[in-house]
């Protein structure tokens, strides 16, 4: 599912956990001109280099993600539309800013 969410998107860096860390979605990223920050599996042999200080931005995300679906509307999707699911998205991050 990696490769179909990376398709038509511009980034500088692409975050993910070990989970991700394969050779065809390094390639992609790498392909579309972004750095792959992906921390290697413990299996591999030659384990890859990647930005550790860059990786620790991925918590943040994580964390906010964690903090909006306190929403209920958010975190059980009650909109049909995309446009409505949307706005609470923006009203819940609103309520959590301020």
């Amino acid at each position: 599912m990696a490769p179909v969410l990376l398709e038509g998107c511009e980034a500088k860096y692409v975050i993910a956990d070990k989970a991700y860390d394969s050779d065809k979605l390094i390639e992609l990223i790498v392909e579309q001109s972004a750095v792959a920050v992906i921390p290697p599996t413990s299996n591999r042999t030659e384990p890859r280099p990647y930005d550790r200080e860059r990786y620790k931005d991925r918590n943040l995300v994580e964390r906010f993600f964690n903090l909006i679906k306190r929403f209920r509307a958010v975190a059980t999707r009650y909109d049909k539309t995309a446009r409505n699911f949307f706005a609470d998205v923006i009203i819940a991050s609103m309520l959590l800013w301020l």
